[in-house]
């Protein structure tokens, strides 16, 4: 990689979180679209558009536009309920709280595992361990743009008839022997927030090879409205089934309105053309971080094959408080924002909400996770980082 010779002192590097990938390009595009006559901003062409070239990309059937990862998250596991009912969901350690939530709000009880080090994903012995004719879904995080999937996971799901739901929204772009992150379940999620690959502002897409599932994640997203389905025969058996109702307004599942927007539309088809070439500065801007990396003091060697991460992950070797409060107090000073315990601020069993429905001192049985919300660390990456920084950045923490 060429770096950037550019002068950048590490005691005041300026080092956001996140920059604003919203371009002068993307707002031009929204204004463009606004100047047109007859004008409709809620969801209609441009929303079909961006959903179409988003499953082009990625290489997937079908795919749903939504207002957010979350709402994404909630769709997903509720077409699970609908499709397959109650009973339990395997879900991750360490995630964003949405996956959690959803599977609760969804009448799930969720069953934890702990994570493997090397990809900050969920350990393949203990998901297949977990699993029992109560399972409905694995809901698996790719973390930070890691691939948390292998073979042993995927045949054993098959062998089992046990579907796998892929949260892909910090991590896509992402392959796995040469796929696509998105791809390997019955359904994925990817989110469109500010901070990550892509943005549509705020925003969420949900795929899917299913066709059935595809018409019932669209009347989800749509207060449960048949009308909102694209499949004929589909329309017609509920017209005929209920002809008490006026067709218009046949509410198939106690739903939600979940729809994004036009001009969230617009911005995310502008930002797709430029996806692949913004993540392979992302790749090598982490490469060029765990190189430098003293992998004494630090984790350095995570499977970094078919990554993508929109951020880096800094996690001590082994607990060290006073490393670890200096790397903290380092940071602060030189103004490089990050956030402790990676993603979704570390262990999820330590979080309140958790704490209340389970076991008041499970958090402590997940030694994996544990270290990461103790030690670990996410710094931003993004396209226009200078390689200058980063040097610094390495220098100075291994200078700890």
């Amino acid at each position: 990689m060429q770096l950037q010779h550019k002068q950048q002192s590490s005691s005041h590097l300026d080092w956001l979180l996140m920059e604003n990938n919203i371009t002068r390009e993307d707002l031009d595009a929204v204004i463009n679209f606004l100047k047109q006559d007859d004008l409709i901003l809620t969801q209609s062409k441009n929303v079909q558009a961006f959903e179409q070239e988003w499953s082009d990309w990625l290489g997937c059937q079908y795919s749903v536009f939504v207002n957010s990862g979350s709402s994404a998250n909630l769709l997903t596991l509720t077409a699970i309920r609908e499709t397959y009912g109650d009973g339990e969901v395997i879900v991750p350690t360490l995630t964003w709280v949405s996956d959690i939530a959803a599977v609760l709000h969804c009448g799930f009880k969720p069953v934890f595992v702990d994570i493997d080090p090397y990809t900050l994903g969920m350990d393949t012995q203990q998901v297949v361990a977990q699993l029992t004719a109560q399972t409905r879904a694995v809901f698996l995080t790719h973390v930070l743009g890691y691939n948390a999937l292998n073979q042993m996971l995927l045949d054993e799901l098959r062998d089992r008839n046990i579907p796998l739901i892929e949260d892909v929204c910090e991590s896509y772009g992402a392959t796995f022997k040469g796929q696509k992150l998105g791809t390997f379940g019955l359904m994925s999620n990817f989110s469109f927030y500010y901070a990550h690959h892509l943005s549509t502002i705020e925003g969420g897409m949900i795929c899917t090879d299913d066709e059935q599932l595809y018409q019932t994640l669209r009347m989800l997203r749509s207060h449960g409205m048949v009308r909102e389905s694209t499949s004929d025969s589909l329309k017609h058996t509920y017209w005929q089934d209920y002809p008490d109702l006026n067709p218009d307004f046949i509410f198939a599942f106690p739903a939600y309105n979940v729809r994004s927007t036009e001009i969230n539309a617009v911005i995310g088809r502008n930002q797709l053309k430029r996806l692949d070439a913004n993540n392979l500065l992302r790749q090598q801007n982490f490469q060029l971080f765990l190189d430098h990396l003293d992998p004494g003091k630090y984790l350095t060697d995570f499977a970094l094959k078919g990554s993508c991460n929109y951020a880096f992950t800094l996690i001590l070797k082994h607990p060290d408080d006073p490393l670890r409060d200096r790397v903290i107090a380092a940071m602060r000073a030189a103004k490089v924002e990050f956030r402790r315990g990676t993603s979704g601020g570390g262990n999820q069993l330590r979080q309140p909400y958790l704490r209340k429905l389970i076991e008041n001192e499970a958090h402590k049985n997940y030694s994996n996770v544990e270290h990461v919300h103790f030690y670990g660390f996410y710094i931003g990456n993004y396209p226009s980082l200078e390689s200058q920084k980063i040097l610094s950045l390495c220098e100075l923490l291994n200078s700890l």
